[in-house]
């Protein structure tokens, strides 16, 4: 039924008077709570449709004690999670958790990155999604102190963090690149990450470690701060090609530091891939637009996002319910038992022992590599 403008809209009253019942009867046949018979619930759902009623959202809000809100929240700052454009790693991740939240009816709150100061404390939400925290995470620290719920997206690498998490398979990722450059003739590739301890820079060097050692490579390990985006990662290389002449791929794992590693090789009379390859962890804007196009991995960002958002309502519902019972974790994750309990279940294949150390990951769906013109040798 479609109201005319300037028209009243339903109110709870003419749905009771309508269905023959009282206002309570209604409000507990629409909130799905009281003791209401089935037909009776069916049949004053029915009228309200008819009616074109809409119910207080805020009012319910405020009789449930809960926003109805979920917060995605990072420390990584823009200059390596959106860069100018402010449509990169982050923003994928927004996008696709704010459509599954709306399907459960919940609205997504995107929050700045949170460096220290008041970020999390002023936003009315039941709990968050971190991603990618460090080891003395901003945002963390904040939900801790609020007492409010959260999962990750991205392992947590806080010793004391028995956080619930989609597991972006940070040790994988760099196996895949490092197999791809062996293949196309690198002997002597080294490894550029963030100088923090996000699991992403963390597993990319042990498995970086594992990869030098099983084919005898000379680890080479250099890290650039986040805040310092593209620049950051020019002058990382560019002090790295001198000290290192003889370094014949990049493997950099934050695409804005890719970028810069490719003007650093360019102003260093490089030719890529011929003399040095570059690729990158993360198949974003700035990969498909670097010239050349950056290698780079799917991470299958939308899939893990919408888990990550299952994962949460499911804690939320847990939490509701007095912490037990069982949740659904969508579709790549399968289903999640036993939430503040810490246990995961794999894409819909039985249990998951965590990724990168821990047991308490839902894996995110296996990334692809995307093989592009800045690592790919001619024959």
């Amino acid at each position: 039924m479609t109201i005319p403008r300037g028209a009243r809209r339903p109110t709870i009253a003419d749905v009771a008077e309508a269905a023959s019942v009282s206002r309570t009867t209604v409000s507990h046949a629409l909130n799905g709570i009281g003791k209401v018979d089935p037909r009776t619930r069916e049949r004053i759902k029915k009228i309200a449709a008819e009616l074109g009623y809409r119910p207080n959202l805020r009012a319910q809000r405020l009789r449930r004690g809960e926003a109805r809100a979920i917060a995605l929240a990072s420390s990584m700052p823009f200059a390596v999670a959106g860069g100018p454009s402010r449509l990169g790693f982050y923003m994928e991740v927004a996008a696709a958790a704010a459509e599954r939240a709306l399907v459960h009816e919940y609205a997504l709150v995107l929050i700045p990155p949170v460096q220290s100061g008041s970020a999390l404390y002023t936003v009315d939400i039941d709990g968050a999604i971190v991603v990618e925290p460090a080891a003395d995470d901003a945002a963390v620290a904040q939900l801790r102190e609020r007492g409010l719920p959260y999962v990750t997206l991205g392992r947590p690498t806080a010793p004391d963090d028995d956080a619930l998490y989609v597991d972006l398979h940070g040790g994988r990722v760099v196996e895949l690149l490092l197999d791809h450059l062996r293949v196309q003739g690198a002997r002597r590739p080294a490894l550029v990450v963030g100088a923090g301890t996000r699991h992403s820079s963390v597993d990319a060097r042990a498995a970086y470690e594992r990869t030098a050692a099983a084919h005898g490579w000379t680890a080479l390990v250099a890290t650039a701060p986040e805040d310092g985006g593209e620049q950051a990662g020019y002058d990382r290389c560019a002090a790295l090609l001198t000290e290192h002449p003889d370094v014949d791929a990049l493997c950099v794992l934050v695409d804005a530091f890719a970028v810069g590693a490719v003007r650093a090789l360019r102003d260093a009379g490089r030719r890529i891939p011929d003399d040095v390859m570059v690729v990158t962890r993360y198949d974003g804007l700035r990969a498909r637009t670097c010239e050349p196009p950056l290698t780079a991995v799917d991470l299958r960002l939308d899939r893990a996002a919408a888990d990550a958002v299952e994962l949460l309502l499911g804690r939320l519902g847990a939490r509701s319910a007095g912490g037990g019972g069982e949740f659904a974790a969508g579709a790549g994750a399968g289903a999640a038992a036993g939430a503040d309990a810490g246990v995961g279940v794999g894409a819909g294949a039985g249990s998951f022992v965590g990724g990168e150390g821990a047991g308490n990951g839902v894996p995110a769906p296996e990334p692809r590599l995307v093989v592009r013109a800045s690592s790919l040798r001619r024959r």
